[in-house]
């Protein structure tokens, strides 16, 4: 038996969405299939102290070895995917049902004169159609309840449709309005056939051509002043729209598909590769792709391609992708050789085999921020980084503490720098730091001025000035530990009345190495800094983004790092951090001065101030704006449109 912690995944690597997770033992074996409305707080449960696990399931996590899980949209696709795995994989550890029945589904009995729709829990009824699973009762009878709005047809029992053909009297579910077939005296046995076959063509194929159709038959009936008419094609066209939020995992039970997830960034791309075999999915395969410089997106797919169908592995007649490559038609020429049948290479844009690629992108998606969460931390990569690095650049020592700086704007206003530091190779986000900018001319001199401001500190003697350029106006508060780069920083203000000391601990280590996201301008406005600041000991580069390459002051060529070298990985993850810090505090700004701006008029509160936003998307607009034009505004009276039109042009 293994130790339970060994292969457990660290709180911060496991996403919170629904999902579905599997247990493996050392020869791959499924275990366990289990769903999850949010998977971190469902896989909290199987790492609790083993002595207060229940016997069965502290022997299932200590016999398994590793643990996987796929991302899915609702809680809905993760219980018909639990399903489905369940019945493919057979996991000795799984119970049927947790409570000793079957999931409920919603079937049509076909083979009827007068088809009902019904919810059961038994599969097997001669000749009926069945739609699901579904994860409670109630889902399937809201389901049932909605598309009966569109397609009324007959519910009641047996007993209660044969009592009511024999005397003639309607059944008492159609007495109180539940049921629409023959028995109700309603409609007759062709037609409600026909209703019958539209109800379960639409829960086959989700098809939205129909809720189109009934939307343009309800404005035709609404220009006729049928009103009656109108209402209930809306109420059809509602229900339908509501019964479409259904699963992106179960597809027609025809469909043989694979479909290809990608997310990249410059240096690795995450494929997840969804195996769909009568409609569900059978099997889900991921891995990473080391990307060469400048690789297409085409020659991505390419690549993943061919890795996918070498080895014996035939592939299916239809392949998803999120776009097609430049020689789609000579993939599709090997596949078919490969396959020895036709194959199509096809792009989803809409419908349900969209859907699906939407979730395969999603978990490729934490696939790719799951890999870099656990190549960051790893001590071996990291220690590996921090030596290429000190040898790359030319250092005397390895770079233990690093900054990174970078500058963001919109359209030249607003204008925010932000520090981040990594020591170690792992960020420290209670070093982080953010500067507000004014009156700046472009990214270089942004640059310059706040690292003119930072290197001001690590002079000693020398008394920091709070008006200088640049100046620091927010310090982050945040716990040490929390090293998730997701979470965002809380930002509190500096108290005006700490004295040049105090501001000057918050500085208090020097780094050994300074690097600014940008080229050669952007490092030779740092150069200007440092070598003005007086400041020495401190190695000076940037990262251009285009190429990942790295520039050194005073010097005609850059430093190119190997593309899968843990150097490159580190900083890169150091500039993306510093960018996102940025990003996120230029927008927070950006929201406050237009609330501000806007707040500042009489009789303009917190709505008004969102209905106007909302009307003209930005204060841009709302300042080009006339009187007229504002007055049109929902709430906004004659008046007040000028008072706004007044303030905003002074």
């Amino acid at each position: 038996m293994s130790d339970a912690l060994s292969y457990r995944p660290k709180t911060g690597e496991i996403p919170t969405n629904p999902g579905v997770y599997r247990f493996r033992d050392p020869g791959g074996r499924v275990l366990y299939v289990g769903k999850a409305k949010n998977l971190r707080a469902r896989l909290a449960n199987y790492f609790a102290p083993l002595s207060s696990l229940h016997e069965r399931t502290r022997r299932m996590v200590t016999t398994a070895t590793s643990l996987e899980w796929t991302v899915v949209g609702t809680e809905v696709e993760a219980l018909q995917l639990e399903w489905t795995w369940i019945n493919e994989f057979d996991p000795p550890f799984n119970v049927q049902f947790k409570d000793d029945k079957s999931y409920p589904y919603l079937a049509v009995t076909l083979a009827d004169d007068a088809p009902r729709a019904l919810v059961t829990r038994t599969t097997g009824i001669k000749g009926a159609r069945y739609f699901g699973p579904y994860p409670k009762v109630w889902a399937v009878n809201e389901t049932v309840e909605l598309m009966l709005k569109a397609f009324p047809i007959r519910t009641c029992n047996n007993a209660n449709y044969k009592r009511a053909m024999e005397s003639g009297k309607p059944c008492f579910a159609g007495q109180i309005g539940k049921c629409f077939g023959p028995c109700s005296g309603k409609v007759g046995f062709e037609e409600h056939r026909l209703i019958v076959n539209e109800f379960v063509n639409f829960m086959n194929s989700h098809d939205r051509k129909l809720i189109n159709q009934l939307t343009a038959e309800m404005k035709v009936a609404a220009a006729e002043q049928h009103y009656e008419r109108a209402a209930k094609l809306r109420d059809q066209a509602k229900a339908l729209e509501s019964v479409l939020e259904k699963s992106a995992v179960v597809l027609r039970d025809t469909v043989d598909i694979d479909l290809f997830g990608i997310e990249q960034d410059e240096l690795a791309a995450s494929v997840q590769q969804f195996i769909v075999r009568g409609g569900r999915i059978r099997g889900v395969r991921g891995w990473m792709v080391d990307k060469e410089l400048d690789v297409t997106t085409g020659e991505l797919l390419d690549s993943i391609l061919q890795t996918a169908y070498t080895g014996g592995v035939n592939p299916p007649r239809e392949i998803v992708l999120p776009e097609l490559p430049d020689d789609a038609e000579a993939l599709e020429t090997w596949l078919a050789g490969v396959g020895h049948r036709k194959v199509r290479l096809v792009a989803a844009q809409r419908g349900e085999k969209a859907a699906l690629l939407e979730t395969a992108g999603q978990n490729a998606k934490h696939a790719l921020m799951l890999y870099k969460t656990r190549r960051s931390s790893d001590f071996v990569s990291r220690s590996k980084a921090l030596e290429d690095i000190q040898e790359a650049l030319g250092m005397t020592q390895a770079p233990l503490r690093m900054e990174c700086y970078d500058a963001s704007h919109l359209s030249g206003t607003n204008v925010v720098a932000s520090m981040v530091v990594f020591e170690d190779g792992l960020p420290r986000k209670d070093e982080y730091r953010r500067f507000n900018i004014p009156e700046t001319t472009d990214d270089t001199d942004s640059i310059y001025r706040t690292l003119t401001r930072r290197l001001a500190y690590l002079r000693p003697g020398v008394d920091v000035p709070t008006d200088a350029p640049g100046a620091l106006l927010e310090i982050p508060a945040v716990d040490p530990g929390a090293l998730d780069p997701t979470v965002d920083i809380v930002a509190m203000p500096l108290a005006a009345d700490l004295d040049a000391d105090a501001k000057r601990k918050k500085f208090r280590y020097q780094p050994n190495l300074l690097i600014v996201d940008g080229g050669q301008p952007q490092v030779s406005a740092a150069a200007r800094a440092l070598r003005e600041s007086g400041v020495t000991g401190i190695q000076l580069c940037g990262i251009a983004k285009r190429l990942e390459e790295i520039w050194l002051p005073d010097s005609d060529y850059p430093v190119i790092l190997p593309r899968n070298s843990d150097a490159l990985f580190l900083f890169q993850r150091i500039r993306d951090e510093a960018h996102r810090f940025a990003i996120t505090h230029q927008r927070a700004r950006r929201k406050r001065d237009i609330s501000s701006v806007l707040g500042e008029i009489p009789g303009l509160g917190p709505a008004r101030v969102k209905v106007l936003l909302q009307h003209f998307g930005s204060v841009a607009r709302l300042k080009e704006a006339d009187v007229e034009a504002i007055s049109d505004v929902r709430s906004i009276g004659p008046v007040l449109a000028a008072t706004i039109h007044e303030h905003l042009r002074s």
